[in-house]
């Protein structure tokens, strides 16, 4: 099967960014383009139709595709869980939570088997593979058992595509040190690279451009200008921004915790023009902002004791009591509760261990054997709502519902509806509950109502293509996809 792998000199680098743009462009110029990522490690996760979890990268490559998303295209996904320890997620199921000492000795047979399954499954799915690698391809105390970037390139036998991040700094350095620590072999494969997060014109790189040709006797395939707000999610913790404006009335408070899952249910903010979003992780750093969001989290527990500790807690209490706005989100959702209780350990490791929330919401939670995965739809506010669960916890909530399903009940929501708490990732994706909410606030402030802001995927999708298209050099690359050359 014809492809390409994008890999990249470090980690955030844009390989999410290019391969999602290369699915589009690829799928708009006729192609049937199917993402691949043979190991993703990250608490951001995508559900697929069949309740099954993957690399959310992946799952947005799927719909750039065209395509619905398939545990195949993302068969090994680690979330980290704390004390260096990841949930092992295996063609989009959970199987166990080790130590990455224990699964770098212990799984790379069967990391290998999965990834040739993979390869396998999604070439049946269309005609063109674009795989995204993980971190650098040189990190030399992993590399000889490393399964997500040249021995992956290596089982799918397709060409690579190195890329870098110019604001970063060290742009020459980190592409000739990359080709420098690949083997001979690793290097022929390197067929092209992307410059990407330029700043200005790219002609102002011109000289740059030929020096790394000259040099390396690899082709620039493209010089990516920077495109801030191109709507497209983080792919992990590393994206996490502040979102700053100077003219911003409203300010938003996240919760920073240590083990934030799904952050990227925070990203649609950043197309509010109004609205400031600070990512705080002290008492300090708390101000006085007009709203509080808590996210979600991969170990309930650990984050309790975090925001404990700093103190935190009593600073989003005092929030809650004063009247402010306050939304948790799966484990924020969670903490804002009376009691936690893990029964069997899932959370903790130790069955039987308790906590005391933060008293916010009526609500005690208790974790359970089994994983909840699934697609969610409802209605909240008299608005409908579409989403996704991943939790072990169950939660017993006394009081009026945030949100109602078709065959059950979800979260909670106080009488002046300042105070939510839901299980529903991607809440703030649904556009009219976003404006809405906002409008809450802005109506407390003083402050006239907006419109509803339309979040568009496809548009988005389209955006990034064009973007793409526009400065790459498609006859090489073309070259490259068909001839291996």
């Amino acid at each position: 099967m014809r492809g390409v792998m994008i890999q990249g000199t470090s980690s955030d680098a844009g390989k999410s960014f290019i391969a999602t743009a290369l699915c589009r462009l690829l799928y708009q110029k006729g192609y049937r383009p199917v993402p691949f990522k043979p190991q993703n490690v990250s608490n951001n996760s995508y559900v697929t139709a069949d309740g099954k979890e993957i690399g959310r990268a992946q799952g947005l490559q799927a719909e750039a595709a065209g395509l619905e998303a398939k545990p195949c295209m993302n068969p090994l996904l680690l979330k980290p869980a704390g004390n260096g320890s990841s949930e092992i997620v295996l063609f989009g199921e959970r199987l166990e939570v080790m130590s990455g000492m224990a699964y770098r000795s212990d799984y790379y047979d069967r990391a290998i088997s999965a990834i040739k399954q993979g390869l396998k499954e999604v070439s049946g799915l269309g005609d063109t593979l674009i795989i995204e690698g993980a971190g650098s391809p040189v990190e030399m105390n992993l590399k000889k058992r490393e399964v997500v970037n040249m021995k992956a390139a290596e089982l799918a036998d397709v060409p690579v595509i190195l890329t870098a991040d110019i604001k970063r700094g060290g742009l020459f350095a980190s592409i000739v040190g990359t080709l420098a620590l690949l083997e001979e072999h690793e290097r022929k494969r390197v067929k092209g690279m992307i410059v990407n997060r330029f700043h200005g014109d790219p002609r102002y790189f011109e000289d740059g451009k030929k020096w790394l040709e000259d040099y390396t006797g690899i082709p620039v395939l493209a010089v990516l200008p920077f495109l801030p707000g191109h709507a497209l999610e983080g792919e992990d913790s590393l994206s996490i921004r502040d979102i700053r404006r100077d003219s911003a009335a409203i300010d938003i408070a996240v919760i920073r915790l240590p083990y934030i899952s799904n952050g990227s249910d925070i990203e649609p903010f950043s197309f509010e023009e109004d609205v400031n979003v600070r990512w705080v992780q002290s008492a300090e750093a708390f101000g006085s902002p007009d709203a509080v969001i808590i996210p979600g989290t991969k170990s309930s527990f650990a984050d309790l004791a975090f925001l404990k500790e700093t103190r935190l807690d009593k600073r989003i209490v005092s929030f809650a009591k004063g009247g402010g706005f306050i939304v948790g989100l799966c484990g924020g959702f969670q903490l804002m509760g009376r009691t936690l209780f893990d029964s069997d350990g899932r959370d903790t490791g130790k069955a039987g261990s308790k906590a005391d929330g933060m008293g916010i919401i009526p609500a005690d939670t208790v974790f359970q054997k089994t994983k909840t995965v699934i697609r969610t739809e409802g209605t909240a506010r008299g608005i409908r709502l579409s989403g996704y669960e991943i939790h072990f916890g169950e939660t017993n909530v006394e009081g009026e519902p945030f949100m109602v399903c078709a065959d059950h009940k979800d979260g909670y929501m106080s009488a002046d509806r300042k105070v939510c708490g839901t299980y529903l990732h991607h809440l703030f994706y649904n556009d009219k509950f976003r404006a809405e909410w906002l409008n809450g606030i802005r109506r407390a402030k003083g402050l006239p109502e907006r419109a509803v802001v339309d979040l568009n995927r496809d548009s988005t999708y389209d955006a990034l293509a064009q973007h793409l298209a526009r400065y790459l050099d498609w006859d090489v690359f073309e070259d490259i996809l068909e001839n291996r050359s």
